[in-house]
């Protein structure tokens, strides 16, 4: 995927508008497929949610309460999607 494909999310108190009728606390976007980067002070970091992609595993930490905005994959409105489910 492009990075202008891309959708970049704000936080706003802690939660995420990740469908428009559904919002997300921020802290799921870090065990999501579809979560790509966090910004944190103005800068994207990876998501914890790459650890287990082989083609841009990450094993950094992110500190989401300073989380801004969340880069997110999702084109089809499939809203929060756990990568807990496909690893088990």
């Amino acid at each position: 995927m492009a990075e202008e494909d891309y959708r970049v999310l704000p936080v706003q108190n802690g939660r995420v508008q990740c469908l428009q009728e559904k919002k997300e606390p921020v802290e799921n976007c870090s065990f999501c497929i579809h979560c790509r980067e966090f910004s944190v002070k103005g800068k994207f970091v990876k998501s914890p949610s790459l650890a287990y992609c082989t083609k841009c595993r990450t094993t950094d930490r992110v500190d989401l309460s300073k989380a801004e905005a969340v880069k997110c994959a999702d084109r089809q409105g499939e809203g929060f999607h756990s990568f807990t489910s496909i690893i088990s």
